[in-house]
């Protein structure tokens, strides 16, 4: 590969990530639907070697804004890497104005939940709605959400579930940003099931779980979120608690990003005993609870805990990465356990069932599967393969950069949707919910929302 004139940290992150997948074309054909970064990267690369002529500064910006953190392809370094470019270029360059105001999910939904029906009001009257989407570098086509008239947080705390329990069983609930002030029903639904199976609901302070602004490079806001919620989270569980979420992807950056190379930390390695010319790095295939030993003078340069949230207690990443549970494999544990309430009211429809990227690359199979078919008249089709993606990407699918993009990645998935031809959507992805809703004719719910309305059938129905 050819040097860049450019000198800059980002562009030479980008240029090694360049080079890096140059020499593998796994990818190439792998993720030549599923993905637009990949078709991009090698397209660049082709042009290069076919031109003579390095890949401008230019080009990777581009290219560095195509990756959406699925966790699909099969390097999780590469995207690492992509995030670790854009927060080399954040520190240069600052977060643009309209990019602070659209993937700081937190910050824009308290900021509006103040004054919801005044903010909803606005953006229904075109002009106003035109504005604010140009100034926040928004899609003039895509659909704003709606505020919610009250957050599940302030309802939460008027529920009296921002206290803690001393009954048992207890969890503490992680509902996330984008349940809170858009979809709080889903958030509701989440402490209705709870409740319904004599679980004590908790909901402690927490703040973004930080994949927003991580996909924007914004590394202090992430890190400060994280290390807020890690603390808090890990406390928490200490208190006896079940630490619980229903947001596939808080879930796959607590349980999978977050203590990515945490093992290889000295901290981590001194606790497992490790010899002096050893790295032990945890062996969890089939069961396992054992280790593979490598020897430490071949591999400390490369196996070391240097990755994003380093500066983190790499101990209590590894902890919160093994305690918190997605509402799913909460809810199949009880069951297999018997503790689940299989007290189902009929629902007769039939519907189908996306499983989202990030809860298929947190290892858990798809428990939500199972629990739907426990209810009585309910049918459920599954839809989308391994690789399929609804292309939303986040905050990234408002971004008029990335809008068409968006709809193009997401094209086989809808594709497949539309063949089924359901009364309705599930999917546990709120993103993927937003994406559905604005593309398809058909209602969408979280799986925890076609559970509590089976509950509440079932509550009506005399006996």
């Amino acid at each position: 590969m050819q040097e860049s004139p450019n000198n800059g940290v980002f562009e030479k992150t980008m240029r090694s990530v360049l080079a890096a997948c140059a020499d593998c074309d796994t990818c190439r054909f792998l993720m030549d639907e599923s993905c637009l970064f990949f078709p991009e990267l090698y397209r660049l690369y082709d042009k290069e070697t076919a031109e003579g002529k390095p890949v401008g500064d230019a080009e990777l910006r581009k290219l560095s804004e195509l990756c959406t953190l699925c966790g699909l392809c099969p390097c999780p370094n590469i995207p690492a890497d992509v995030i670790r470019g854009k927060t080399e270029r954040v520190r240069r360059e600052g977060v643009p104005f309209g990019i602070r105001l659209m993937a700081d999910v937190q910050r824009f939904g308290r900021w509006c939940g103040m004054l919801p029906g005044v903010v909803n009001t606005a953006l229904a009257f075109a002009p106003i709605d035109r504005t604010v989407k140009k100034i926040a570098g928004i899609h003039p086509q895509r659909r704003l959400p709606e505020i919610a008239r009250e957050s599940f947080f302030a309802w939460a705390q008027k529920k009296g579930l921002s206290r803690r329990s001393g009954q048992s069983p207890k969890a503490a609930y992680f509902a996330g940003c984008t349940a809170s002030y858009f979809f709080p029903q889903v958030a509701k639904a989440a402490v209705s099931v709870l409740e319904k199976n004599g679980v004590s609901v908790f909901v402690p302070r927490q703040q973004c779980c930080g994949m927003p602004t991580l996909l924007e490079g914004n590394e202090h806001a992430t890190i400060q979120r994280i290390g807020s919620n890690l603390e808090i989270l890990m406390e928490t569980a200490g208190a006896g608690y079940d630490l619980v979420c229903s947001c596939p992807t808080c879930g796959f950056l607590m349980k999978v990003l977050l203590k990515e190379r945490a093992c290889y930390s000295k901290v981590y390695q001194r606790s497992v005993h490790a010899g002096a010319d050893e790295i032990k790095i945890p062996d969890r295939k089939a069961g396992a609870e054992g280790f593979v030993s490598l020897n430490k003078s071949m591999y400390h340069k490369i196996l070391t805990d240097d990755g994003y949230f380093n500066a983190l207690d790499p101990l209590k990443r590894i902890a919160l990465s093994d305690s918190v549970m997605d509402m799913g494999e909460y809810l199949d544990r009880l069951y297999h356990k018997g503790h689940l309430n299989t007290h189902l009211g009929r629902i007769h429809d039939r519907m189908v069932y996306f499983t989202p990227c990030h809860q298929r690359e947190q290892g858990i199979g798809s428990p939500y599967e199972k629990l739907l078919a426990l209810i009585p008249g309910l049918e459920i089709v599954r839809v989308g393969g391994a690789m399929d993606c609804c292309g939303m990407g986040g905050s990234l699918g408002f971004k008029e950069s990335f809008y068409e993009k968006s709809i193009e990645l997401g094209r086989p998935l809808f594709r497949k949707i539309l063949a089924a031809a359901p009364e309705a959507i599930i999917t546990d992805c709120l993103s993927c919910r937003l994406q559905f809703e604005h593309l398809l004719p058909y209602d969408v719910f979280h799986p925890l929302e076609v559970l509590s309305r089976a509950y509440e059938s079932a509550d009506l129905k005399p006996i």
